[in-house]
């Protein structure tokens, strides 16, 4: 399934229903968008997105069962029935192609000024870390006051970092985070180093980059992740920032691509990676494997002709030293 078949199919979703037809995101228009059938029933838009049930299956890794996206997208379409069809579509698509879940652990689906995006939580990062097979296990946390904690990045790891939460604090005694980490330990045995962003790294951060955040606070909205969840904002940008310090998979860099060009308002699906390429970088990095391994083996040895002392010169020779 390459990415150009993904595009064609959207944009041919996206004219089939009477509020679209292109996938480009105009976010200036003041039109109304309706959706196919009642868009205030869930039981309509799932039938609407069931006719694309095949192009969701086809961009599903095979283990992920399509009943089970679906059945954790369902609880979500009436939170999108004010978005435009295309976006909805493409959101979904795009979700199903890097294999995360829309149930609000891995991934959701969510509206962004009546564009439906797809965002990846924290936990749907790692979870691509992990099948790209360079990281074996990710480390994150968010260190509060009364937390026992050791920074020192000059130290050999993994006397380097140390926290010890205080378990037994009460929520509501354990105050703002100090800051969020993560790190990674590689193939080999191999660790990451640490990526600390404290809370005003955060703030800072999303300040800056989010355009969702500022959209949400310039409509009086505040229903951006940023408003709802900042804890996992805040851990999620120290996990985006540990990913810098890893090997990254073909997947991983187009993560970042699509998340990048919610916030810019383009469409989605336009910067996931197709599986071809990705298939390709896969064989690249066995070839290089294998590259790496045949140095390792002791060369061969020479054969060595058996029989005691020099051998003797051919009569051909002999005869011919002769005339």
């Amino acid at each position: 399934m390459a990415l150009t078949s993904l595009k064609d199919r959207v944009r041919a979703a996206a004219a089939s229903t009477p509020s679209s037809d292109d996938i480009r995101h105009d976010r200036a228009e003041d039109v109304e968008e309706t959706r196919a059938g009642h868009d205030d029933q869930a039981a309509s838009a799932a039938d609407w997105l069931g006719q694309y049930r095949a192009d969701v299956e086809a961009a599903l890794p095979k283990h992920i069962s399509a009943d089970l996206f679906f059945a954790a997208l369902r609880p979500t379409l009436p939170k999108l029935r004010g978005c435009t069809p295309a976006s909805v579509l493409q959101a979904v698509i795009t979700c199903a192609r890097f294999g995360l879940v829309p149930d609000g652990r891995q991934a959701v689906i969510t509206a962004d000024d009546r564009i439906a995006v797809f965002i990846a939580t924290y936990h749907g990062y790692i979870d691509l870390m992990y099948r790209s097979g360079l990281v074996k296990s990710v480390v994150t946390g968010l260190v509060y006051p009364g937390d026992e904690w050791n920074w020192e990045p000059t130290a050999l790891p993994p006397a380097d970092f140390t926290h010890k939460p205080d378990v037994l604090a009460a929520k509501k005694d354990r105050g703002e985070p100090l800051f969020a980490y993560a790190f990674a330990w590689l193939e080999g045995g191999v660790r990451s180093a640490v990526a600390v962003v404290t809370r005003e790294d955060a703030e800072d951060t999303r300040d800056e980059y989010s355009k969702a955040y500022q959209r949400a606070e310039q409509s009086g909205a505040k229903d951006s992740f940023w408003h709802l969840r900042f804890d996992d904002m805040h851990v999620k940008t120290a996990v985006r920032r540990m990913a810098k310090l890893v090997p990254q998979s073909a997947e991983l860099r187009a993560l970042v691509a699509v998340e990048q060009a919610a916030e810019d308002g383009a469409p989605q699906i336009l910067a996931a990676i197709d599986p071809e390429t990705a298939a390709l970088e896969a064989e690249a990095r066995q070839a290089a494997k294998a590259a790496e391994a045949s140095q390792d083996r002791p060369a061969p040895r020479l054969a060595v002709k058996g029989g005691r002392g020099r051998a003797k010169p051919r009569r051909r020779n002999r005869d011919r030293n002769k005339r």
